[in-house]
């Protein structure tokens, strides 16, 4: 017996992004486009009509904008949504789109009337396939730390001298929810990898900052890295760590080109194996595939620790998954319990 196709709503101002998007998923057996709408209204109410499993959401509309539509959707059961989007100018509303519940993102070229949305083909269809096996995203945190707020009760313990982190589908609401439960003088650095498209990541870091107590920045060459401060890999450059605890600093390369992601969390975790050794915290959050694992590995091998997200909160249980089936996992917990962990862990004696 064939699996039921995932049917899909098309929403885009431009007609002619709409019947390209249409196209390319009809191409695909398992996908069925079951309509369109052109507006964040017309979206709504086609949603609450033709009940589709995966919505592809253009940002900028008319009447109601993409994140007018998420933010409608938000706590009740419904589709999960794609958000389409250029970088040149919605950086910002994508950021916020993929932290008010979207599940991934894919770029469009800016230019819409000509064949380069096509290029959209395979990356789309994988997304939209994905989407459909997401679970709902859980609503954004609505505990804010003010920057001068909460404090940590006790200094750093002697073990844990670096948190690094990695995640994917799923991931900047995730991590948008981690930090913002974070103190202020949070007793040690922590770097990050999130899986999405070069262009976005300096409004990631940005939206971040200005939802957490800690410090947050995008990563640079050189960058100190201290305590409460975090890093946030910069899309097309691996982050790697060099240099001992207490003096680590950030090093942005290319290589290795054969990675299946760039930045990849196994590069980012493996160099915080060598740098720290016993004295680094990995933590793998929700996202598709297995990056991650093999620098879980390494960080085991030289006597760190490892936390991931459990299956009951993740969107996409797949990375942490792969942790926790090869037993790298010294800790798998929900997300509301990661943090709450990780600080358990950092103030150990």
């Amino acid at each position: 017996m064939s699996r039921p196709r995932t049917r899909v709503l098309v929403v885009d101002d431009s007609a002619f992004a709409r019947k390209v998007v249409r196209q390319i998923l009809s191409s695909d057996r398992d996908l069925e486009v079951i309509g369109t709408a052109r507006d964040g209204l017309d979206a709504l109410e086609k949603i609450g009509e033709l009940k589709p499993d995966v919505v592809t959401l253009d940002l900028r509309m008319p009447n109601l904008d993409g994140l007018g539509v998420l933010r409608a959707l938000q706590g009740r059961p419904g589709p999960r949504c794609i958000v389409v989007s250029t970088s040149d100018d919605q950086s910002d509303l994508a950021i916020r789109a993929l932290q008010a519940g979207a599940v991934d993102l894919v770029h469009k070229p800016t230019a819409l009337a000509t064949d380069q949305l096509y290029e959209l083909s395979t990356e789309l269809v994988e997304k939209v396939k994905v989407a459909s096996r997401a679970r709902q995203p859980e609503p954004e945190a609505t505990v804010r730390t003010p920057k001068d707020g909460l404090r940590s009760p006790s200094s750093p313990g002697s073990g844990i001298a670096l948190v690094v982190l990695g995640a994917s589908t799923g991931g900047p609401q995730a991590v948008t929810r981690l930090l913002g439960e974070l103190p202020a003088d949070f007793p040690v650095p922590l770097a990050i990898v999130v899986h999405i498209p070069v262009g976005y990541t300096t409004a990631l870091s940005e939206r971040l900052d200005a939802s957490s107590a800690v410090d947050v920045v995008e990563a640079y060459d050189g960058a100190f890295l201290r305590p409460g401060l975090v890093v946030v890999a910069r899309a097309g450059m691996h982050l790697k760590l060099v240099g001992a605890p207490g003096d680590a600093r950030v090093r942005l390369d290319v290589a290795p080109l054969d990675t299946a992601h760039r930045p990849a969390v196994d590069v980012l975790f493996r160099s915080a194996a060598e740098t720290h050794g016993p004295r680094v915290l990995g933590v793998v959050l929700t996202g598709m595939g297995a990056d991650g694992l093999e620098g879980a590995r390494a960080i085991r091998e030289r006597g760190g620790r490892i936390v991931t997200e459990a299956e009951s909160s993740c969107v996409v249980y797949g990375m942490p998954r792969a942790v926790d089936e090869a037993g790298l996992s010294d800790h798998s917990v929900p997300l509301g319990k990661v943090t709450e962990t990780i600080r358990r862990l950092t103030l150990a004696r």
